[in-house]
Order: C-alpha cells, then sequence, then structure tokens
C-alpha cells in the first residue's frame, strides 16, 4: 500500500468517525490527489479552525479558485458548518477531509470528474 493509499485510508475513518458520514471513495482520492505533495508535509496536511487566516486561505485557494464559487457569507458560513460538523476540538482537521465535506457541502463534486 503506498503512502498516499494510507493517508486515504486514514481521511475515509475520520469522515466516517467524526463526521459520521460513508466516505465516497472516488471523490476522497480524487481530492486528496487535488491537494498534492501538501498531504505529506505535517503542518501543510492540516486546517487550524480557530485561525482565521487558515480559513481565508481555505475559501481563496479551494472554495473560490479550485470550486469557483463566488466570495459571499455562504462561504464563510459553509466553512463553519464543516469545522462544526468535524469537531472544534479536533485539533487534526486534515486538509483533504475539510476539502471533500466542502465540495459535497456545495454541492460541487462533479468538479473532480
Amino acid at each position: 500500500m503506498s503512502k498516499r493509499d494510507e493517508l486515504i485510508t486514514k481521511y475515509a475513518a475520520d469522515i466516517k468517525d467524526k463526521i459520521g458520514q460513508t466516505p465516497d471513495m472516488d471523490l476522497l482520492t480524487k481530492v486528496t490527489i487535488g491537494c498534492g505533495p501538501s498531504i505529506y508535509n505535517a503542518d501543510a496536511s492540516t486546517v487550524s479552525g480557530s485561525d482565521q487566516s487558515e480559513l481565508d486561505t481555505v475559501k481563496n485557494n479551494f472554495l473560490i479558485k479550485k470550486l469557483g464559487l463566488s466570495d459571499s457569507p455562504k462561504l464563510d458560513e459553509g466553512i463553519a458548518s464543516v469545522m462544526e460538523q468535524y469537531g472544534k476540538s479536533n485539533r487534526n482537521k486534515y486538509r483533504a477531509v475539510v476539502y471533500y465535506t466542502l465540495a459535497k457541502h456545495f454541492g460541487k463534486e462533479s468538479i473532480y470528474n
């Protein structure tokens, strides 16, 4: 099993255990690949739910640039909703899981087809 496959398995477990959803493995794999080498870097592979600059990066680089959404309060609400689902007390919020959940939240799974 490759390092990436191991990470995808770990992310799937997070989606199931912490968010309470059954992961779409095909979409999760595509989102993980889309994260590029950041998944192998301890700092870059996670998202700090309490760091506003980190949340702005998620909004600008993922929601606006990657998913093509327009900047609006709905984006911040979506991010807050995903952070709440993932668990505010959970320190390790994996970037791939956050992106996967946001893509599903905004109905933008088709970006990865």
